[in-house]
């Protein structure tokens, strides 16, 4: 018996030693690419398709809920790594407008993981700062528990913004300024076919803590509706500003359009993430990564680490980027 034990003890050494002496290579590796991460080159806005729950819990063996809850898991750890690395605005595609037609049984069980992981977002303190979350996507689509947490969530964030009267109009990351007669109505909600969203404010209430990082959950979101959302919008305010249908088509820019989207005020994603080898955007901020860098990574999203997320972002800060110039 004692034996047998001595010879447990010496495999399991075999095995975790490894284990040891490959993590301690990675945080050298990771150091060293930290290093050479200059700041100015960190992207301001980092979208991620977080895909590959699935198909990893298919290759553990497991039932599809544990692919989402260690999917979960990673969210709330990947906010961290932003806090620490300095991004200052992510926006997260959990759920889109295609997978609601997946079986009852799992929507189900992923509705409840994702509103679980809207509460451990907006609870967590990253780096010793707050999480502000601002839902995106059709609210109707969804549960009425859900629905109503993220319409708690945009409430907070509209007070923490506070009810600013117009959104920042920067629909180019800060490329382009858009003009005057792109400003929407005084109002500080936009009511549309997919419910009542409020606007994101380019200024935070005196007194209130700054969020570590700002996270848009896209929960029943889809591309195409977004801008279909963002032209009613804009032309229900022209209606109502007595404009005529000839004023709006002359006045019409990008900037007014980009004035009315989800994501209004924030900066254009500058790096968009897809994990589990994937190739393609799968209508995920299709307005907004006009002039996006992509970034698609072998990993299953609950198997993607800190190690990849930095090498994405020195890939990142290695291009030139140009706007097409």
């Amino acid at each position: 018996m004692e034996r047998s034990v001595r010879r447990y003890s010496w495999l399991q050494d075999r095995t975790v030693l490894p284990a040891r002496v490959k993590n301690l290579a990675y945080g050298i590796y990771e150091r060293r690419l930290i290093e050479d991460l200059h700041p100015d080159r960190i992207p301001r806005h980092v979208g991620v398709v977080v895909d590959g729950n699935r198909r990893w819990a298919k290759l553990a063996g497991t039932p599809t809920a544990d692919g989402h809850l260690a999917g979960a898991d990673k969210i709330v750890e990947f906010i961290g790594w932003c806090a620490e690395l300095g991004v200052p605005t992510v926006t997260l595609y959990m759920l889109s407008t295609d997978n609601m037609n997946r079986s009852p049984q799992e929507l189900e069980q992923l509705m409840e993981i994702i509103g679980d992981t809207l509460d451990r977002l907006a609870e967590s303190r990253p780096g010793g700062g707050r999480v502000r979350v601002h839902p995106v996507g059709q609210p109707e689509l969804l549960p009425e528990a859900l629905a109503s947490r993220l319409r708690a969530l945009a409430d907070d964030d509209a007070s923490d913004s506070g009810q600013a009267a117009g959104p920042d109009c920067d629909g180019s990351s800060g490329t382009a300024q858009s003009q005057a007669g792109d400003q929407p109505a005084s109002s500080s909600a936009v009511s549309t076919a997919t419910g009542s969203i409020r606007r994101i404010a380019a200024k935070v209430v005196r007194g209130r803590e700054e969020p570590a990082v700002h996270v848009n959950v896209a929960v029943g979101y889809g591309g195409r509706q977004e801008i279909v959302d963002a032209v009613k919008a804009l032309l229900l305010d022209a209606e109502q500003r007595g404009q005529t249908l000839t004023q709006v088509a002359e006045e019409l820019t990008p900037g007014s359009i980009s004035s009315w989207l989800y994501t209004r005020g924030q900066p254009d994603p500058d790096l968009i993430i897809r994990t589990s080898g994937e190739q393609r955007l799968s209508g995920f901020l299709m307005w907004q990564s006009a002039y996006s860098e992509f970034y698609f990574c072998e990993a299953l999203w609950p198997d993607f680490r800190r190690v990849d997320f930095i090498r994405a972002l020195r890939d990142y800060a290695r291009r030139q980027r140009r706007f097409g110039s």
